[in-house]
């Protein structure tokens, strides 16, 4: 039995940003991930970069993610090789093929709004 499952809670670091080639199209996302551990009293944070790759429908809606969404994904770590125009080598690169976006609501965003409209309903 064999499991490839990769589960990412973060924040895009750009906008989404769409290629398209002959008949396909796919979206790729830049997602941060943050850890920290303490060191001599001090605690040391480690952001993470992925390199997302989304395709068909789930594509269509990731391209409307704009920079600082905070989303999960699930999907499948991927690795795939490449030709480097600039090492003139062959490059190896990782990527998470995503199968699930859900899009989270920062608790302060969601308050503030929540205040904004209160007196528009009390006005109504």
């Amino acid at each position: 039995m064999y499991s490839n499952k990769v589960t990412l809670i973060g924040f895009l670091g750009n906008d989404a940003e769409v290629r398209s080639n002959n008949e396909r199209s796919l979206t790729n996302l830049s997602l941060a991930t943050k850890s920290s551990y303490k060191k001599d009293g001090k605690y040391i944070e480690h952001t993470e970069w992925h390199r997302c790759v989304v395709f068909g429908k789930l594509g269509e809606f990731a391209a409307t993610l704009k920079k600082g969404a905070h989303v999960l994904l699930e999907g499948e770590l991927r690795s795939r090789k490449y030709e480097s125009t600039k090492t003139n080598s062959e490059q190896t690169i990782w990527e998470i093929r995503v199968d699930s976006i859900l899009k989270l609501d920062r608790a302060a965003k969601r308050s503030a709004e929540d205040n904004e409209e209160s007196p528009e309903e009390e006005a109504a």
